[in-house]
């Protein structure tokens, strides 16, 4: 198959008379008509699922030369957990390669094909974590999202940004698809390699943005600080995360809760189905506050339902009794050394809640200054923690120090700092509250 690009476009990219002139402020120069990416440019490739392709496919990969577009897909929302189901590479001189990781206890020996190359991924966070499983962990990283989202871009999706840099269409229908279907159909592999197809001339127009602007440095930092930070540690307690989990406000209840959400992970995890497929989260909640004693009460309970509420009824019973029956109940929330929210910081600590007030202004007008999210120039919990319990003596050298203690890039340091400890010693005065009106006499 031959990609559907105009005879005047070289390797994906838009020929010097035909590619998108854009200013990242404003998007206002004329753009050319979008041409839609129908098919990777050396064809679909076939999908690696035995020894010797895995070993041809790292031969071709190490020969290549230049960074590396790397992609994965999951089976989120049909299967247990987030491992990929494939992955995606191509490397100048190596082409695309499709690798379905099943047959494989790790990929090892493509991670080794890639020692030393950059990875270039589009919202890296979200399949390191499933790389990392199959024993791949890049060297060096160029995140396409971060990258569009510090260029001031207005749409940081891939096939957005791959729209207003390149000036391709790239369709998304198969994102939510159940990847870990075999054999995986054509149009799925299709639009698989073309994830990748153009990840390379991506990354050259968002480092030309970059450098353009001077942010090429900010970017170079975020990268090496992903990598540096690894996997996230697990979550505590994750059955708190349950959606739905704040209607709760009984201990008894809540450990009702606790109780469905472990033997609900358990059975997915045997079953290899996302859990949300036996009982949603919202069954959960709904049979946690009616609390039943038999099947005919908890079937009957408004809100439960799902593929396993009557088949395994008994199983969820028996969370509900067991629950009934504990003496040690989970607290109703955990213990958090992070501030409070805002809202109520003008009651409880004014002083604090004038830092806050008088800082994010002038974050958010550098922000714009800079042309990027004010979240990208500092973490917005960052600013809240240090305004909430700042140094004991305020100074652009102990903010700085406060700020990457808390885990601040040396960029975002140096932009935020002087501005923050400005704020902090010169805090503007909170509005004065208006007063309560009197209440009606009785009888109004």
């Amino acid at each position: 198959m031959t990609p559907n690009i105009p005879d005047n476009t070289t390797a994906g990219v838009p020929a010097a008379d035909t590619a998108p002139h854009i200013t990242v402020e404003g998007f206002d120069s004329p753009v050319p008509e979008i041409v839609e990416l129908a098919a990777p440019r050396d064809g679909v490739p076939l999908v690696i699922e035995t020894q010797s392709g895995l070993e041809r496919c790292a031969a071709a990969i190490a020969a290549g030369t230049g960074p590396a577009g790397v992609d994965a897909e999951r089976a989120s929302g049909f299967r247990y957990g987030q491992r990929a189901f494939l992955v995606q590479i191509r490397r100048e001189g190596a082409g695309t390669w499709l690798i379905d990781p099943e047959p494989f206890g790790n990929l090892d020996i493509i991670n080794d094909a890639l020692r030393g190359v950059e990875w270039i991924l589009h919202a890296a966070s979200q399949d390191l974590p499933c790389l990392s499983e199959l024993g791949m962990w890049p060297d060096k990283l160029f995140d396409t999202e971060l990258a569009a989202r510090l260029a001031g871009l207005p749409r940081v999706g891939l096939a957005a940004v791959i729209e207003q840099l390149l000036g391709f269409g790239l369709a998304k229908e198969h994102s939510a698809a159940d990847w870990s279907t075999r054999p995986l159909p054509e149009p799925w592999l299709r639009y698989a390699a073309l994830d990748v197809e153009v990840l390379t001339e991506l990354r050259e127009e968002l480092i030309e943005l970059l450098e353009a602007d001077g942010k090429l440095e900010y970017a170079e930092q975020e990268f090496a600080a992903i990598l540096a930070a690894g996997l996230p540690p697990a979550r505590v307690d994750p059955w708190r995360k349950t959606s739905g989990l704040h209607q709760i406000r009984d201990r008894r209840q809540l450990a009702a809760v606790r109780e469905l959400w472990l033997e609900r992970d358990s059975l997915a995890q045997k079953r290899d189905v996302a859990p949300g497929r036996l009982i949603p989260d919202s069954a959960l909640v709904a049979a946690a506050k009616a609390m039943p004693s038999t099947v005919p009460q908890l079937l009957g309970t408004k809100g439960f339902h799902g593929r396993a509420a009557q088949r395994e009824a008994p199983r969820w019973l028996r969370c509900i009794a067991a629950a009934r029956d504990l003496d040690e109940l989970p607290p109703l929330h955990l213990p958090t050394n992070a501030p409070p929210p805002p809202r109520v910081w003008a009651d409880r600590d004014p002083a604090a809640a004038a830092r806050l007030a008088t800082a994010r202004p002038l974050l958010q007008a550098r922000a714009e200054e800079l042309n990027l999210p004010l979240e990208n120039l500092l973490t917005p919990d960052y600013l809240r923690r240090v305004a909430w319990r700042p140094p004991a003596d305020v100074s652009e050298d102990a903010i700085a120090a406060e700020l990457r203690a808390l885990g601040a890039r040396d960029w975002q340091v140096e932009l935020a700092a002087p501005l923050i400890s400005d704020a902090f010693l010169h805090p503007q005065p909170l509005p004065a509250k208006e007063p309560k009106a009197d209440a009606a006499p009785a009888g109004q």
